[in-house]
């Protein structure tokens, strides 16, 4: 009867040690960032709305078949596209891209970023990490960023946003292409501050993809 007594006993600790393990899972796919559906959230966001692809092209100058493709996730938006939609739809770019606000408000705000932690945002161009992501109305936006694209033709819609862009190249050899000026050779090291108003692109040249950090500020 004792003997039977504690083999209970072990059972009952066996399910404590794990439920607990579960609990502690689960807490941990709880707190692990999501890949973003950015065309789910979109047309909520249009729906909440109750508007048309046709007025929200006119608000925000994103042809109203791209926003319609961005929607389905047929097409991956350039940062410089988000910022124009964000814009547009009068909203911050964090607060698109965030289901729910956490970021905290008043003053003394801060946020920290590990290593090879942020909110990823994948194109067919480039692999976009956005840092300190929780805060909301940023006058800046930092991100670090891998181009994969190797020419212009890669993009099928060309950044543009009133926002003003500094990017420092940590690695390989980037390429910036605008409307306005001839194609740019950045280094390693190289620096440039730009307005976003011309439409423009960055490819990498070599085989070696060209790493970023820049920022993105709106004036």
């Amino acid at each position: 009867m004792a003997s039977q007594s504690i083999s209970d006993q072990g059972v009952l600790l066996h399910d404590v040690i794990r439920r607990k393990s579960d609990e502690h899972a689960s807490s941990i796919a709880d707190a692990a960032p999501s890949e973003m559906n950015i065309g789910a959230r979109l047309h909520q966001i249009r729906k909440d709305r109750n508007l048309t692809l046709q007025s929200v092209s006119k608000a925000t100058g994103v042809s109203a078949s791209a926003f319609s493709k961005i929607e389905r996730n047929e097409l991956s938006p350039t940062i410089g596209t988000l910022q124009r939609i964000a814009v547009g739809l009068g909203i911050d770019l964090m607060e698109l891209l965030n289901a729910q606000n956490t970021s905290p408000s008043g003053y003394g705000r801060r946020s920290v970023t590990r290593a090879g932690n942020g909110k990823a945002h994948d194109t067919n161009t480039c692999a976009n990490n956005f840092l300190c992501s929780d805060l909301r109305n940023k006058k800046m936006t930092p991100i670090m960023t891998t181009v994969s694209a190797r020419s212009p033709d890669d993009y099928k819609i060309w950044a543009k946003s009133g926002a003003e862009i500094f990017l420092t190249v940590l690695e390989g050899t980037l390429v910036v292409h605008s409307k306005l000026y001839e194609p740019l050779v950045l280094n390693e090291g190289d620096s440039i501050y730009y307005d976003a108003n011309a439409e423009h692109v960055w490819t990498s040249a070599g085989e070696r993809d060209a790493k970023v950090l820049w920022v993105l500020a709106v004036s």
